[in-house]
């Protein structure tokens, strides 16, 4: 128990940016130094965390701590993810409204900015690579992303759409062996 919360709570106090720039210390935490999934399920995990209510990087550590320790594995992992985010934040609140208009204070989290964007792309480039997505199928998330933003299409409906699709698909791929 104590390694679910202590891995949770280094995943939790060192990652800046939220649930995707989480996602490479989350892979190298959960795959490559503890084992306890492979990557294709930390994917599959991924977009499950994704598609459920709530804060990413929590909806994962349950899973996991769920997979690993049932019900109090879960409570664990939770706790880790969200306690430094806690502290921290209440840490802020209470000093905010002393530093709030110093140049210093808000010229870095000007410079933060490029490193959050930065901490984004790289997973969800490999978390592309992961899935498959090459030159031939690119279009669908794009399509979704567009379909989203500029038409108002509820992301709900573009899940089930692209569950339908999905399983439609890896129907149409079974005929064909």
């Amino acid at each position: 128990m104590w390694t679910l919360f202590s891995t949770f709570l280094h995943i939790g106090l060192f990652t800046i940016g939220g649930g995707y720039a989480m996602i490479p210390l989350i892979e190298a935490k959960i795959v490559d130094e503890h084992r306890w999934m492979s990557r294709e399920e930390l994917l599959d995990l991924i977009a499950v965390a994704q598609s459920c209510p709530g804060i990413f990087a929590v909806n994962i550590g349950i899973f996991v701590g769920y997979k690993l320790n049932g019900k109090r594995g879960a409570l664990v992992t939770t706790l880790g993810t969200v306690l430094p985010s806690f502290v921290i934040i209440l840490s802020i609140a209470l000093l905010f409204q002393q530093f709030r208009d110093n140049a210093i204070v808000e010229r870095a989290f000007r410079g933060i900015r490029p490193a959050v964007v930065a901490l984004i792309a790289a997973p969800v480039f490999r978390m592309a690579q992961m899935a498959k997505i090459n030159r031939f199928n690119v279009w669908i998330p794009i399509v979704a992303t567009l379909a989203i933003w500029l038409l108002g299409v509820s992301p709900i409906l573009v899940i089930l759409v692209a569950g339908i699709g999905g399983y439609a698909y890896g129907q149409f791929k079974e005929e064909d062996k």
